[in-house]
């Protein structure tokens, strides 16, 4: 029901907006304005159809009609942002009057210029949003461990986190994404939460399981849990999990395959009365090796710097997703996307290889992280100050 809140404030108060200024630029004939007029009821009508009838419509019909409503929600976002920005320059023109004289001249065909230079430039906008969850970027990023890890001084570490298998990221987008991975020829590949994006259905009918069986590295294939992997029929989703060869990292504590490093994956924080404490984790970990947190939320970094952990990784805020949300998760976290250092311990945050939801990131991109670790126990830093107690 949130979720359909959430909706219906874009699909109701935005699109009446919309509509409102779209009928005042284009000419009053009705065969222009009714046609209009017309694709706005067919949106609402596809939203409430998609909302009411989603348990019995099959996937052939509900996943395009949830692409659609998606689309114009991110869309009428950013149209209406457009066109708040018109309004803005319009109160200025009206106290100043700063209009050149050809707009003042010819004020009904600037109106219908201005909306087709919105709706061609929001389309542009839509098509390279969608491109950048489709076509996700290798990042590379280099970090030293002050530490010695026995038999190795390196480590090429793939990282990817938000998959969100489901409606919107299927078997292709999958394989693809598998394909990336193995390109970069890792030591180790961990999957940092929310591999499932609702329901298992999708991955089960396309056998998605045998694309992530192709994941290949010599130190293993690791994943943690995230919050959506608690999300609808969660053993289902664990059973699935298993299908896939992935080893699952639940308050587990393991060392490396050449016993160089330790790695340990922690339970998602929607779980936090049931998760272990860090501090109980840590008491398996001789702290002379280097230690690999996952940890899907980016959430109680002192906590983690408190507990010596050399670097933590972590996913779950798709750095926002479209602009403007990525503003305002730096109000929710102390680091939401990127590189971050806190004392002796170092941090990343992805934004995830897939999407929640509209498949769109605009002003983010989808990511593998290539995490090219250098062990050098010369290179040590003193730690910055850190709380006594964690939060």
């Amino acid at each position: 029901m949130k979720v359909f809140l959430q909706s219906i404030f874009g699909q109701i108060l935005f699109s009446s907006y919309i509509l409102w200024r779209g009928r005042q630029a284009l000419p009053k004939k009705k065969s222009v304005q009714i046609p209009f007029i017309l694709v706005f009821v067919l949106e609402i009508a596809i939203f409430f159809t998609g909302y009411v009838f989603h348990n019995y419509l099959p996937d052939k019909i509900f996943v395009p009609l949830m692409l659609i409503c998606n689309t114009w929600y991110i869309a009428s976002m950013y149209i209406t942002i457009a066109l708040l920005i018109l309004e803005f320059f319009r109160l200025i023109n009206k106290r100043w009057a700063w209009y050149p004289m050809f707009v003042n001249l010819y004020w009904d065909k600037t109106k219908i210029i201005l909306f087709f230079v919105i709706t061609i430039g929001i389309t542009g906008l839509m098509i390279f949003g969608y491109r950048n969850v489709r076509y996700p970027s290798v990042q590379h990023v280099y970090i030293t461990i002050p530490k010695t890890a026995e038999g190795r001084d390196s480590l090429t570490l793939v990282m990817t986190s938000d998959w969100h298998i489901g409606e919107m990221i299927g078997k292709k987008q999958v394989q693809h994404i598998v394909q990336l991975c193995n390109e970069q020829n890792p030591d180790m590949i961990v999957i940092v939460g929310d591999i499932i994006d609702y329901e298992t259905r999708f991955a089960e009918k396309e056998h998605i399981e045998d694309d992530l069986q192709q994941l290949k590295a010599p130190l293993g294939v690791y994943m943690t849990l995230g919050n959506h992997e608690y999300r609808a029929n969660r053993f289902a989703k664990l059973r699935w999990i298993e299908k896939t060869g992935i080893t699952l990292l639940v308050d587990s504590v393991i060392t490396s395959p050449d016993s160089s490093f330790y790695l340990i994956g922690r339970d998602d924080y929607i779980n936090h009365w049931n998760r272990a404490s860090l501090k109980s984790l840590m008491s398996q970990v001789d702290t002379l090796k280097p230690v690999i947190l996952l940890d899907h939320q980016p959430n109680r970094m002192n906590e983690t710097a408190m507990n010596h952990i050399d670097l933590a990784l972590h996913g779950h805020t798709h750095n926002g997703q479209v602009w403007p949300y990525s503003l305002l998760l730096h109000l929710v976290y102390e680091c939401p996307y990127g590189y971050y250092r806190k004392g002796n311990t170092q941090f990343f945050v992805s934004s995830g290889v897939g999407c929640a939801g509209p498949p769109y990131r605009i002003g983010t991109h989808s990511e593998i992280v290539v995490l090219h670790i250098h062990f050098d126990p010369t290179k040590k830093k003193p730690a910055e100050n850190i709380p006594e107690e964690a939060i």
